[in-house]
């Protein structure tokens, strides 16, 4: 016959990670008896290095004063309130507590409690005595930071810009918008696209004006002539093509790369064309004769981005290998190699004033100097995409355009990122077609066109209302600004 059974209390389910953190507590109450106590502090190498940060912080201070003065630690508290003090005073622990004072004693009084002559007369710029009391014993030692110099941040504060908004759609391509370039006179744009054609917008209106055929793969590279009425195109079927605007038609090809050519430049000053490719190489022709004068070979990867100068380096390609190339234009050598990135570097801007260039990667964006190529810094957040264009005006508003859609607007001086945009999809599209591939401020700067992965070409412009009131600026200086 079963006995009369017993109820068992439920049992409460316990995670893991819970039973985890009780076993390590009841390890630690078991082997450590002072467990959540702080270790008894070592009261010479304390005075060590106290010392030793005194006298590099107030040794200037010190040596203006009297000797016999100096050596004053302590003095009566009544006349401690009659006389005027430089003295820091820092927080004891709890063991710092004089029995002979009802109450807690500061742990340590440097300076003259006297006020040294002269001291009026000499200033010390960004020093100053200061006073920290303590009326209770303090949880922490704060004898460090008490006496650490706090040095105002050097980091230049933003300019103000309003945000961008987008304002216009276009669509007409059958294919990724992959290239564009604007006419000098501010008139039209043209872009390129997978589907093989070159077409030319109007620029105010947004009207399509002429559709231009003739490459046999997408067109990546475009490029239009301030001096000339040429527009040169580069596409992923190994041609370079010179398009007379006169007569709308190709009236040279530059034959020579031996792959598909990802980007396309004019030198500003001199007739010569530049173009870099998956063939790991940056050609320079001659305009008119359709000759190669130099190819720029010493990069591993492909050559995904490259710009122009008038004054050296006037080539600067950047590449699949991570690297960024100076290039010297008569000799067709090497001048310098950045090493900077950690990724591919798929574009870069050249600021239309400063002598300095931005350089965008996945893992960061990072501004250098000219003509030398000394790193400034990296800009303060992190798009976290692969970015496929970037573009600067003269106001020093930075814009980077991403695969995801994601369209960040920066100040060019801080690096600080004050807009964030994300760029919508036509109707019909796949969220995934939000990639944006190229994009271009127009001769004023004040119109930022896009193209993108979705076969449209969106304009953007800044928003007319927005106020530093209605739109405050929200920066905080960098604390450890990484130097590579």
């Amino acid at each position: 016959m079963p006995g009369p059974t017993v109820e068992m209390e439920p049992v409460e389910p316990q995670s893991l990670k819970k039973l985890s953190f009780k076993s390590l507590k009841r390890a630690l109450d078991l082997f450590a008896p002072i467990h959540g106590h702080f270790a008894p502090p070592d009261l010479e190498s304390k005075r060590i290095r106290l010392s030793h940060k005194i006298q590099l912080e107030y040794g200037g201070i010190k040596s203006t004063t009297n000797p016999n003065q100096v050596n004053t630690t302590q003095s009566d508290g009544n006349n401690q309130a009659s006389t005027p003090s430089y003295a820091l005073a820092l927080p004891g622990t709890e063991n710092s507590k004089d029995p002979r004072i009802g109450g807690t004693q500061n742990a340590l009084v440097v300076g003259s409690s006297v006020q040294p002559e002269g001291l009026n007369e000499v200033s010390f710029p960004g020093k100053s005595a200061a006073v920290v009391s303590s009326s209770r014993p303090s949880e922490r030692n704060l004898s460090t930071s008490a006496i650490m110099e706090r040095i105002p941040s050097k980091w230049p504060r933003p300019v103000w810009h309003p945000p961008w908004k987008n304002y216009r759609v276009i669509s007409g391509h059958l294919g990724w918008v992959r290239s564009i370039a604007f006419d000098p006179s501010n008139t039209w744009f043209c872009t390129g696209s997978a589907d093989r054609t070159i077409k030319i917008w109007d620029v105010g209106s947004g009207r399509l004006k002429l559709t231009l055929t003739g490459h046999i793969e997408q067109i990546r590279g475009l490029a239009v002539s301030n001096k000339h009425t040429y527009m040169f195109s580069a596409g992923d079927d190994k041609q370079v093509k010179c398009w007379d605007l006169e007569q709308n038609k190709v009236i040279r090809s530059y034959h020579g790369h031996l792959s598909g050519v990802y980007c396309l430049a004019l030198h500003p000053t001199i007739d010569i064309l530049l173009t870099g490719g998956r063939d790991s190489v940056c050609r320079v022709w001659d305009i008119r004769s359709k000759m190669q004068i130099h190819a720029l070979s010493g990069h591993d990867n492909t050559v995904c981005s490259v710009f122009t100068r008038p004054m050296d380096p006037q080539v600067v390609t950047g590449s699949h290998d991570t690297t960024i190339k100076f290039w010297d234009l008569r000799y067709g050598k090497t001048m310098a190699t950045l090493t900077h990135h950690k990724k591919s570097v798929r574009a870069m801007a050249l600021h239309p004033k400063e002598h300095a260039f931005a350089s965008a990667s996945a893992d960061n964006i990072k501004k250098f100097n000219l003509p030398k190529g000394e790193f400034s810094h990296n800009m303060l957040s992190q798009q976290k995409t692969i970015i496929n264009a970037m573009t600067v005006n003269e106001e020093g508003v930075m814009a980077t355009a991403g695969d995801n859609g994601s369209l960040w607007f920066w100040d060019w001086k801080s690096g600080h990122n004050f807009q964030q945009a994300q760029t919508i999809v036509q109707p019909g599209s796949l969220d995934s077609e939000a990639g944006i591939y190229a994009l271009s401020y127009d001769i004023t700067a004040s119109r930022l066109v896009t193209c993108e992965a979705d076969k449209t070409i969106k304009m953007w412009k800044e928003d007319e209302n927005a106020t530093p009131e209605s739109h405050p600026l929200s920066f905080r200086p960098p604390k450890d600004i990484r130097r590579f």
